[in-house]
C-alpha cells in the first residue's frame, strides 16, 4: 500500500478587530451569553441597531444560556446578519475548559449552517479566571480542530466545513498579544493535527521508518531543526539490548530518531522530550488477546506527539532548545522474538529479567533515557502508551504523571491546568521499588499485581538518576477506543507545547 498523504490542511483565516463595523460583511456574528440570558458588550450594541430584537429574542424561551448549546436567530427584514447565541453556562464556572467545548460547539453549528465567515464576540465573555488571549488561542485551535478528519483510505472523502472567514471581536485586537494567541492556536492546531495522522495511520503504513521519514522531512523545512536516525546496527553498538529486544522480533527494523531545534543559547541545557513508537505491539510472545488488538497501532502515540509539539514548536519558534526522541520499534511474535524469562543488557549496563514481552515500552524507553544522558538535558519528559493499569486509575480524562524532581511535576500539572489537557501526579516512592527486583537479574520488567503504573515509573526511573526526569502515561488519554469517533485524540500535545512555552516565557 502507498504511503498516504497527511490530512489536507484546510484554510481558514482569523483576524482581531476591536469592534464589529457596520458594513462589515460577515455571514453570521456569534454572541456569547451565560445562562442570565444577558447580552454582553456587541450584543447590547447590535440590539440597539436592530430595535431591541436581540434582547426580545432571549426573553423567549428559545435559549436558556447552558453551557455549549447554540441557538441561530436568522437574519431578516430587521436583522440583516444571523445571530448565533452561544450558551456559556454560570459566568462562577467559566473556565478554559468551558471555552474549549463552547467555541467547538460553535464551529459545528457554523458548519450545520454552512456559514463561510463569522465574527465571534469573545470581548463578550466576562471572566476573571480567563484572558482574553487565552480566548483567542482556545477559539483558534477548536475551529481548526473541528475540521478534522481522517478519510484518508476512505474512497468517498467527508464533507469539509466552508468556513475559511473567522474574526474574533476582542478589546486586544490591536495589540501582539492578539496577534500572538492566534498564532499559539494555529501552531497548536497544526501539532495536533500531526499527532492525530500519525496515530490513526494503520500498521502496515506507520511504521519505525515511516516515523523516521515524518521527522526528516520536518526538520528538512526548518533550518533551525535537524535530525537523525540511528540504525539496528548503531544501536548495537551502542549496548541497547533491551530496545532490540523488542525489535528483533519483527521484519521492521527499529529506529532511534532524534530531531534537535536549537533556538536557544548555544551553550543552554536542552528540554528533551522522548515518545514511546512502538507502531503495532502485539503483546510479543506474551500475545495479547484477539478482541481490539487492531488499536495496538496506537501505542506510538506517545512518538506521535513528540512530532506533534516539535511540528507545533517550528512555527512558535520559542527561544529555548528542544530535542525530540522518538523510541520505535514493532513488538511482533516470531521465532526470534524475546521469551518470557530472557535476560538482556540495557545501555546503562543493568540488566533485565524479561518476565512479559508485553511490557515492551519501558524496554525501548530505558535505552533512550540512557541514550538522553549524552545532551546533559535541563528536563526530560517520557510519553508512553504505557499501562491500561493507568486507566484503572485514571480513566480516560487524566493523563498520569511521575518524576524524581517535584518542581518538574508542579510545571507540567500547571501546563495541564491552562491548555486543559490535565494531568494527576501518582508516586513512585522507593516502597514501590522492590516489586519489580529479580532473583536472577538486577530488575525485571514487570511488578506483579497492584501499582502497575507505579511499578512501570520505577523501572524507568533507574536508567534517569543523572537528570531532572518526569513520566507522563497517556494509556487512557491518547485515544478514544471503538465506535464511531475512534480515533488518535492528540494529547498530549497541548500539554507539552504549553510546558515549553512556559519555559521559554
Amino acid at each position: 500500500m502507498p504511503i498516504a498523504k497527511v490530512t489536507t490542511e484546510r484554510t481558514m483565516n482569523f483576524t482581531c478587530i476591536s469592534e464589529l463595523e457596520k458594513n462589515h460583511n460577515i455571514e453570521c456574528i456569534c454572541l456569547p451569553v451565560y445562562d442570565d440570558c444577558k447580552l454582553g458588550n456587541t450584543g447590547q450594541l447590535l440590539d440597539a441597531r436592530y430595535g431591541g430584537a436581540l434582547s426580545s429574542y432571549l426573553s423567549s424561551p428559545l435559549f436558556n444560556g447552558k453551557e455549549s448549546s447554540c441557538e441561530l436567530l436568522p437574519k431578516n427584514d430587521v436583522i440583516e446578519t444571523n445571530i448565533l447565541f452561544i450558551g456559556l453556562g454560570e459566568k462562577a464556572k467559566s473556565k478554559t475548559a468551558t471555552l474549549s467545548s463552547t467555541f467547538k460547539a460553535i464551529a459545528l453549528a457554523l458548519k450545520k449552517y454552512s456559514m463561510t465567515s463569522t465574527s465571534v464576540a469573545i470581548s463578550d465573555i466576562d471572566s476573571e479566571t480567563i484572558t482574553e488571549d487565552t480566548c483567542i488561542r482556545t477559539l483558534v485551535e477548536a475551529f481548526l480542530s473541528s475540521q478534522y478528519t481522517f478519510d484518508n483510505y476512505k474512497t468517498k472523502k467527508s464533507d469539509a466545513s466552508v468556513l475559511s472567514k473567522v474574526q474574533i471581536i476582542s478589546s486586544s485586537a490591536t495589540s501582539d498579544i492578539a496577534n500572538q494567541a492566534i498564532r499559539y492556536g494555529e501552531a497548536l492546531a497544526k501539532g495536533i493535527r500531526t499527532a492525530k495522522d500519525l496515530g490513526n495511520e494503520p500498521g502496515n503504513v506507520c511504521t519505525p521508518t515511516y516515523l523516521a521519514k515524518q521527522a526528516i522531512s520536518l526538520s528538512a523545512d526548518h533550518a533551525d531543526m535537524t535530525s537523525k536516525v540511528l540504525e539496528e546496527k548503531e544501536m548495537e553498538a551502542l549496548g541497547m539490548g533491551a530496545f532490540l529486544s523488542v525489535s528483533k522480533g519483527s521484519s521492521e527494523p527499529g529506529k532511534l530518531i532524534t530531531i534537535e531545534y536549537l533556538g536557544g543559547d548555544e551553550n543552554e541545557a536542552p528540554h528533551i522530550l522522548v515518545g514511546k513508537g512502538i507502531t503495532f505491539d502485539t503483546g510479543g510472545i506474551s500475545l495479547k488477546p484477539g478482541a481490539q488488538m487492531d488499536e495496538m497501532k496506537y501505542d506510538m502515540c506517545g512518538a506521535a506527539s513528540v512530532l506533534g509539539t516539535m511540528t507545533a514548536i517550528a512555527e512558535l519558534k520559542p527561544k529555548l532548545n528542544i530535542i525530540g526522541v522518538i523510541a520505535a520499534a514493532e513488538n511482533m511474535p516470531a521465532g526470534n522474538a524475546s521469551k518470557p524469562g530472557d535476560i538482556v543488557t540495557t545501555a546503562s549496563g543493568q540488566t533485565v529479567e524479561i518476565l512479559n514481552t508485553d511490557a515492551e515500552g519501558r524496554l525501548v524507553l530505558c535505552d533512550a533515557l540512557t541514550y538522553v544522558e549524552r545532551y546533559k538535558p535541563a528536563s526530560v519528559v517520557d510519553i508512553a502508551t504505557l499501562t491500561g493499569a493507568c486507566i484503572v486509575a485514571l480513566g480516560h480524562c487524566t493523563s498520569a504523571v511521575m518524576s524524581n524532581n517535584d518542581d518538574l511535576v508542579n510545571e507540567i500539572l500547571d501546563a495541564g491546568r491552562e491548555s486543559n489537557d490535565k494531568a494527576w501526579q501518582l508516586p513512585i516512592w522507593d516502597e514501590y521499588q522492590t516489586q519489580i527486583d529479580s532473583p536472577f537479574a538486577d530488575m525485571q520488567n514487570i511488578g506483579g499485581k497492584g501499582a502497575g503504573s507505579i511499578t512501570a515509573a520505577c523501572f524507568l526511573s533507574r536508567f534517569t538518576k543523572e537528570y531532572s526526569w518526569a513520566h507522563l502515561d497517556v494509556a487512557g488519554t491518547a485515544w478514544v477506543s471503538g465506535g464511531k469517533d475512534k480515533g488518535a485524540t492528540g494529547r498530549p500535545v497541548p500539554l507539552l507545547l504549553q510546558y515549553l512555552i512556559n519555559k521559554s516565557a
